[in-house]
């Protein structure tokens, strides 16, 4: 492999015709004939055999990719540096030409695992970007890595405060809240009680809870309870 042509050319042999009918299925917001329907751990083993590679570092540079799977194989080279502020220059660097909630969430760096102290302001400045995939990135890596023993309000007030009415951030915002209900009750509890949350994102958060195996029966009765009172308070979003 010498060159991104040769990159993409691989990926055009990993294709397969009947998973590119299904994964488009998935992804409605591109157009099809940009999904190749390439496996994820086909992408995945492709992603080892390029890993620090001079060829991996040319296809790191080159942007925007023309393919889902480019996006996707970008990712997670990307994600598999273990310096933080290469990893950082780099996902500054591609987040803006992310266009899917599936790219997005496969987004899992290695380099923020041990949480470095600069995580959560860098966190935070892409939670006030204005491309909706950045900011669903941020949020899941707040949901990720500050719902543990390093939460803080303060984190949660930013992920409750996303105006609402971007489906895929709204979605994140409901799929956070429901985490935090399961890792800290009562930190979480109290946003779906008052007005902190909208309506829709509130019962999707409650929905998603209600599914959890680590929300206690009495914890379902009162979320129960709280989705009756909210009825009828506003239609849900498309």
């Amino acid at each position: 492999m010498q060159n991104e042509n040769e990159i993409l050319k691989a990926l055009r042999a990993l294709a397969d015709p009947a998973y590119q009918k299904f994964q488009s299925g998935l992804i409605p917001n591109l157009a099809p004939e940009t999904v190749l329907g390439v496996r994820m751990p086909q992408l995945r083993r492709l992603a080892r055999s390029l890993r620090g590679t001079p060829e991996a570092a040319e296809f790191l540079r080159r942007l925007p990719h023309g393919f889902y799977e480019e996006n996707n194989l970008h990712g997670l080279l990307l994600c598999g540096s273990r310096s933080y502020p290469e990893t950082v220059a780099g996902l500054d660097r591609f987040l803006p030409f992310v266009d899917n909630w599936a790219t997005c969430d496969l987004l899992k760096p290695r380099a923020f695992a041990p949480r470095p102290p600069e995580l959560p302001g860098q966190l935070l400045r892409w939670l006030a970007a204005s491309h909706p995939y950045t900011v669903r990135f941020a949020a899941g890596m707040l949901m990720t890595h500050y719902l543990g023993e390093d939460f803080h309000p303060a984190y949660a007030d930013a992920v409750a405060a996303l105006p609402p009415g971007e489906y895929y951030v709204d979605m994140m915002r409901a799929w956070y809240f429901a985490t935090a209900l399961a890792k800290r009750w009562d930190d979480a509890f109290p946003y779906l009680q008052g007005g902190a949350l909208d309506p829709w994102t509130r019962r999707a958060a409650i929905r998603k809870a209600l599914e959890s195996y680590r929300i206690t029966p009495a914890q379902k009765d009162c979320l129960r309870a709280l989705r009756a009172s909210l009825q009828g308070t506003s239609a849900p979003q498309p």
